[in-house]
């Protein structure tokens, strides 16, 4: 796929290295290596459309002023055969392009010939990469951290496959250990209880305590009575846990898809357990000399590697810890499945497990720098202006349902990918409901939409989209005109930082900069009306404009309406 504005900076990279081979050639300055170029787009509009600050990076080597490394570095370009229209020197020694409107017309060009493909990029080659996000416990409904958490790990993985990796989406379910012991006591005290009445058998204290609970129970009753009053406890969580976990689990399935979130797998944790992967994986950890005997229980030596404390795997009853089948999982990722990267994302409360997890797969011979943790911050939710706690439906705390139900999947997944995922996040009930400009998602389907009426119109006139090759868009030179031009330029790097850092909010902020520079060309620049080549060249204008944000939508997981 073309990139134009790669095109432009490998331009510019060769015409400052020549023109220092040839400084140096000249004997105007010593010879020295440049090792990066950096090139950036300037914040001011004045200051050009690319600048580098090599001559500042060089000065201390050269033993020359910046400012004078800048002059004799533009005295020996030659932008010949160059986007380039002008060089300046500005400040302290910053070179400044001025590039020719040429480039900005052929990112027209390519947006017209890649339509939906328009972004994709191959930096990834191919790499296979497992983004695991969401997993969370099963044992009760989507919370507003699995929330942010999956529309999170979704857009990355949308992202890394745009940038031209291979990924894939895994849930892991976390169907084993203390919390499904504690599901299974608290449906069977729940169960008693709905039988026999609340003082048949005391809740206990860290049970689960939410009204699912007492919903999967009634359900149960509903359909098998009281048969499982009169065996054993064992056997009845059991039972009680094999009807309640799938319904958990089917409902977390039906309720991330109802999300615009599809897992390409569901993995069991208690499958480690079943084929003897959390055994063999201690074993390992023993035989690499990782793990010490203390207190009756087996350690993790994750100190040796850096950590700052050893961790409990084998506790001294016996039973692993959910650490130890994390450890398993995690080999299994590399080693077994073979994922050349890992990507996982957890909330604020697991900051401390990041490090104890490189530790791990470092202790399995596994580079650490291959495990990607993002971890994401907390949501509050605020409705009227106060910190909203409760479903204005049910009167229960707000589950992943309820806020699509309240406010639409657009609107939650936009709003979710607004910050970055180090930041807290205020989620505006309110605000994500308006249908109006300041509601961020609304602002960009509204540009969408006001692009796909303007076209229609036209069409209905008899003005159909012209061929891009039969269009002089020569003729775009208004302001607006190149500064939405300019915008549309961007998209493939976006994609390419957003892959890079891992941060989709980018996209967000990038979609609504777009959204504004269409609006004000909208306000600014008659379609219809200023002469048929003028018009037809704005048409192809309205229509990159309309891939570009419909290909940004789509990314996100968001519907780009034809009308509103």
């Amino acid at each position: 796929m073309t990139n134009v504005v790669e095109t432009i900076k490998k331009q510019i990279d060769e015409t400052v290295k020549n023109s220092i081979l040839k400084a140096v050639q000249n004997g105007e300055l010593p010879e020295f290596t440049v090792e990066e170029l950096i090139i950036e787009i300037p914040k001011e509009k004045g200051h050009g459309d690319f600048s580098t600050n090599i001559a500042m990076q060089a000065a201390k080597t050269v033993r020359k002023a910046p400012r004078q490394v800048a002059e004799i570095i533009i005295k020996n370009m030659d932008i010949s055969k160059t986007y380039i229209e002008r060089v300046e020197m500005a400040g302290p020694g910053f070179i400044n392009f001025f590039l020719t409107n040429t480039w900005l017309y052929d990112v027209l060009k390519v947006i017209q010939k890649e339509k939906e493909n328009y972004g994709r990029l191959d930096i990834g080659r191919g790499q296979k990469v497992m983004v695991e996000f969401v997993s969370a416990n099963p044992t009760g409904p989507l919370h507003m951290g699995n929330a942010r958490g999956g529309a999170l790990g979704d857009c990355i993985a949308s992202v890394l496959e745009k940038a031209g990796y291979d990924v894939t989406r895994e849930f892991y379910v976390n169907d084993a250990g203390n919390q499904i012991e504690k599901f299974g006591i608290s449906l069977e005290a729940r169960y008693i209880q709905l039988l026999q009445g609340e003082d048949a058998i005391e809740f206990p204290e860290d049970g689960y305590h939410g009204e699912d609970i007492i919903d999967h129970m009634k359900a149960y009753i509903e359909e098998n009575g009281d048969k499982l009053l009169h065996v054993d406890c064992e056997e009845r969580r059991k039972a009680l846990v094999e009807y309640a976990l799938p319904k958990n689990i089917e409902r977390i399935k039906n309720g991330l898809e109802s999300y615009g979130v599809k897992f390409d797998v569901w993995f069991s944790e208690q499958s480690l357990y079943d084929n003897g992967e959390v055994q063999e994986t201690l074993d390992i950890l023993k035989e690499n000399g990782y793990t010490i005997e203390k207190e009756g229980a087996i350690w993790f030596e994750a100190s040796a590697l850096g950590a700052e404390k050893d961790e409990v795997i084998v506790r001294n009853n016996g039973i692993p810890t959910y650490f130890a089948a994390d450890i398993a999982y995690h080999r299994n990722k590399f080693l077994k499945r073979k994922f050349d990267r890992v990507i996982n994302l957890l909330g604020a409360d697991h900051h401390g497990h990041a490090g104890r997890m490189k530790c791990a797969v470092k202790s399995l011979g596994i580079n650490p720098d291959k495990l990607d943790i993002v971890i994401f911050q907390l949501v509050r939710l605020y409705r009227n202006g106060e910190i909203a706690r409760m479903s204005k439906r049910t009167g229960r705390a707000i589950s992943l349902t309820d806020l699509l139900e309240e406010v639409g999947r657009d609107a939650a997944r936009f709003f979710f990918n607004t910050k970055a995922s180090g930041n807290h996040l205020d989620f505006d009930l309110d605000l994500a409901v308006k249908k109006s400009n300041e509601n961020p998602v609304y602002y960009v389907q509204y540009a969408h939409a006001r692009s796909c009426n303007m076209l229609k119109l036209l069409e209905s006139e008899g003005f159909k989209l012209p061929e891009v090759s039969s269009a002089d868009l020569t003729l775009l030179k208004a302001p607006e005109e190149i500064e939405l031009m300019k915008k549309l330029s961007e998209y493939p790097e976006e994609i390419r930082i957003s892959a890079q850092t891992l941060e989709p909010s980018r996209l967000t902020r990038y979609v609504h900069d777009v959204a504004s520079s269409f609006h004000s060309f909208y306000n600014a620049c008659r379609v219809k009306g200023e002469g048929e080549d003028l018009m037809y060249a704005r048409m192809i204008l309205v229509d990159s404009t309309r891939i570009v944000i419909k290909n940004v939508l789509e990314l996100l997981s968001i519907t780009a309406p034809d009308k509103m």
